[in-house]
């Protein structure tokens, strides 16, 4: 893929990650989401192929967060015993990731920066992530390149998605976005034309010296029409997003039409 261009990226809202006030963890807010409805799936994921498949251990391993937002995963690694690193554009939500870490008794260090532009040496980290965020970044190539840069050999790295597919344009961009009877967010936080093809990301990851082990789907555990049902409960205000993230939860799925995670290793 190529830097995405001024016209698409000028239509995402990365702006919104900014806000002045806690987007991330406060249970009114969209992103909370990350926390009950998708961590589940994916960390565990993350967390099972790096000890039972790689054979790893995570205690003192060094992790950077590439994107690290709030701070939702960067805690998820540092109790499971990573020694994690947060990296993010937004000041703001450095901000709530310092403070939630504090309040939590976690030693989590947090700067902010690009992932275009990682300020760490070469070789640095036994495992690098990237969640929610390959889909935002101006230059995905540079953001690959950084992220195998600074990762040691054999380093493994985590990531999940958007797939750039019909359907997930129907679900993330009019379902979840456009439409108001089913909105979870609004408009332009995400835009079909950055979504990335599990095929893409593996060419690019190749290129950089990072092979791609896995890839699996992130698929809702309950059905579509359940789904719809409670997306309009949840944009009508008959169900907060804490109650709406206590009934779907991402599963593990081998669909990649819509989401999609996976780990790899540096060569």
């Amino acid at each position: 893929m190529q830097t995405i261009s001024n016209d698409i990226y000028n239509r995402i809202d990365n702006q919104f990650y900014n806000a002045e006030k806690d987007i991330w963890w406060n249970e009114n807010e969209f992103l909370s989401l990350l926390k009950t409805s998708f961590n589940p799936c994916r960390f565990g994921y993350f967390l099972k192929h790096y000890t039972n498949t790689l054979k790893q251990s995570a205690n003192g391993k060094t992790a950077l967060d590439v994107g690290c937002g709030g701070g939702i995963l960067a805690e998820e690694f540092a109790a499971a015993g990573f020694s994690v690193t947060g990296i993010d554009p937004s000041e703001n939500s450095i901000r709530t990731a310092v403070s939630h870490a504090k309040q939590n008794g976690l030693n989590i260090h947090y700067e902010t920066g690009t992932a275009e532009k990682l300020p760490y040496p070469d070789n640095s980290f036994d495992v690098a992530y990237c969640c929610d965020v390959l889909e935002h970044v101006r230059d995905l190539n540079q953001a690959i390149a950084e992220i195998s840069r600074v990762l040691k050999r054999g380093g493994v790295f985590f990531f999940d998605t958007i797939n750039r597919t019909p359907l997930s344009k129907l679900i993330i961009i009019k379902i979840w976005q456009e439409w108001k009877s089913t909105a979870l967010v609004q408009p332009g936080l995400h835009v079909y034309e950055m979504f990335i093809k599990p095929a893409e990301l593996k060419e690019l990851c190749f290129a950089h010296g990072i092979e791609v082990k896995q890839v699996k789907g992130m698929s809702p555990n309950v059905n579509p029409i359940k789904l719809i049902s409670l997306l309009r409960q949840r944009a009508k205000g008959k169900l907060t997003f804490a109650e709406f993230g206590k009934k779907v939860k991402m599963i593990e799925s081998n669909d990649l039409k819509v989401g999609y995670m996976g780990y790899a290793v540096k060569r």
